[in-house]
């Protein structure tokens, strides 16, 4: 895999500063997250970047399903 090193960030910068480090990811396309010296994770674009093909229906599922995992409990209490 190439990493393009403009867009390395360390995981204390990525946690402390989000907003830049999702700002180089629309800019580079991805950013590579590196922790104890090694990458750990990548951030994408999933615009621009071709790793990760979806259409935006299947983004918005995506991203839906996601929102209902991490608030099950909430719309729970909300449909009673």
């Amino acid at each position: 895999m190439y990493i393009d090193t403009s867009a390395i960030v360390t995981a204390t910068e990525a946690n402390q500063n989000f907003s830049r480090v999702a700002k180089l990811a629309e800019k580079k396309g991805k950013v590579i997250v590196f922790k104890n010296n090694r990458p750990k994770l990548m951030i994408i674009d999933l615009d621009t970047e071709p790793q990760i093909e979806m259409t935006e229906d299947e983004k918005l599922t995506f991203v839906a399903s996601r929102i209902l995992q991490e608030h099950r409990a909430a719309f729970e209490e909300l449909a009673k």
